[in-house]
Order: C-alpha cells, then sequence, then structure tokens
C-alpha cells in the first residue's frame, strides 16, 4: 500500500483544474498550489498575445512544478496541485516514478470548455488558443494508472468522484483522522 501525499489534477484549459484542485484541497485538508503561480511573467505574456507555448517554454515550469512536488514529499506535507500534463512526457516528469503522487484528469468535451472559457473573465489564457490544447492532449495509456474524472457533472460531484477513486477520505467526516486526512491507496 502507498500513502497519497500528492494529487495533481490535470487537463486542458477551462477543463476545471483550479475550481476542482481548490475544491478538493479544501475537502481533504491539503494545501493547494495552482500550475499558473508556476509560470514566468514570459509565458504568461506569450500566452495573453495569444501565442501556444512551446516544448522549450514549458519545461521550466514543469521543473518547478515537479520541484514543488518533491518539496512535499520530502516534508511529508500533501498536498493538490494543478497542471495541465497534456503530454505523456510531462505527466512522466511530474508523476512518473513518484509512488506517492495520484494523477487525475478532467475530462470533458471540446464545447463544453470552450463555452466555459468564453463565460470566464480576467485569465489570461484565450480561448482562442483551446485547439492548441486538445491538439497538444495525449490521452494517458493504461499503464500510468490515471483516474478519469468527467467535469459534465457539478464540481462537488466531480470531486467526489476523485475522491471516491483514491480511496481519500474527507478532512471533515472522520475526527480519527485528526492532523493526517488522508488514506492509504491500494
Amino acid at each position: 500500500m502507498t500513502e497519497l501525499r500528492v494529487v495533481l489534477i490535470a487537463g486542458v484549459s477551462g477543463s476545471g483544474k483550479t475550481t476542482i484542485g481548490t475544491m478538493l484541497a479544501e475537502r481533504i485538508g491539503w494545501d493547494y498550489a495552482e500550475a499558473d503561480e508556476f509560470h514566468s511573467q514570459a509565458n504568461i505574456d506569450k500566452m495573453s498575445s495569444g501565442h501556444a507555448l512551446t516544448d522549450a517554454d514549458r519545461l521550466p515550469w514543469l521543473h518547478s512544478i515537479a520541484a514543488w512536488i518533491d518539496d512535499r514529499l520530502r516534508t511529508d506535507r500533501p498536498g493538490v496541485v494543478t497542471c495541465s500534463a497534456l503530454k505523456r512526457r510531462y505527466r512522466d516528469m511530474l508523476a512518473g516514478g513518484r509512488s506517492h503522487v495520484a494523477m487525475v484528469l478532467l475530462d470533458g468535451d471540446r464545447d463544453m470548455i470552450a463555452a466555459r472559457m468564453r463565460d470566464r473573465k480576467g485569465h489570461y489564457f484565450s480561448a482562442d488558443l483551446l485547439d492548441t490544447q486538445f491538439a497538444d492532449l495525449e490521452l494517458p495509456a493504461p499503464d500510468e494508472d490515471v483516474l478519469t474524472a468527467p467535469i459534465d457533472g457539478t464540481p462537488e460531484e466531480t470531486v467526489a468522484h476523485i475522491i471516491a477513486g483514491l480511496g481519500l477520505t474527507p478532512a471533515d467526516t472522520d475526527p480519527g483522522d485528526a492532523g493526517r486526512p488522508y488514506r492509504s491507496r491500494t
């Protein structure tokens, strides 16, 4: 049995990573880190101007997220982090070889996600770039051990699916686990 220490919420832009990641972290009592906070200003400027990032642009960002994950594992502080992690090599960089890390892919229809993106305000990632995200998306292979979470319901339903799928325990429902709001993953 491996005890989870980090849950990585992945998916294309607009799939709800921030909403789901924040809600999950609150429900299980873990710290939360937003992938966008790891981007350099140059990456943010590039996306804000309507240009997709290249693999070279993403590499320092992915290394920063991996360092956050490693710090969490080293210091035994559980956390939830978001990252698009669209390609297998990105997922391998973030979760590969880390038995205490679980990856969740938020799965939704392109048109539904595009509609959500049009409704959101103040985010630098343009809905016009959504097609580049779907073009880069490599669906996880069975050997990657990625939990797929449908996003066609409410955020609460998606979080409940993740909690059940990973065998996590909500922090506010089991006072006997005070200070340890996570369960072993089998």
